[in-house]
């Protein structure tokens, strides 16, 4: 499991990489300052929960238990939810979209999601006896 959590935040911390690139070379250009604020808090909680997969699958190694793979799990789908949806929520505004108004309740959804993912870690971190 270790080797499919790292490898997936490889890939995703690549993904920010790209998405923060785009946010300041090209977005910049068609989208207003509030509009970039949006998608670069996306790209910043994607990179910081990378760390945190990358931190899930070194520590599965030591504490293999369900928390710490739930955890890894929980940062996956917290990405998706949180991130994702501030992705659609900048392509919503720039495209002047009338639907998709169901986006703004996932983002806190993705952000409670993250939170279950800290405490699974916190939690199977148990101590050696």
């Amino acid at each position: 499991m270790h080797h499919l959590f790292l490898k997936t935040a490889s890939f995703l911390g690549a993904l920010s990489v790209m998405l923060g690139a785009f946010a300041a070379h090209r977005l910049k250009q068609v989208a207003n300052e509030h509009t970039v604020s949006i998608f670069e808090t996306g790209v910043r909680y994607q990179f910081y929960h990378v760390f945190a997969l990358a931190l899930v699958a070194v520590l599965f190694k030591f504490y293999p238990n369900k928390l710490i793979q739930l955890s890894g799990w929980l940062f996956i789908l917290g990405i998706s939810l949180f991130s994702g949806s501030l992705y659609l929520l900048t392509y919503k505004i720039i495209s002047n979209l009338d639907g998709l108004d169901w986006v703004v309740f996932v983002t806190p959804i993705g952000g409670v999601v993250f939170i279950a993912g800290w405490l699974c870690l916190s939690l199977g971190i148990k101590d050696p006896k």
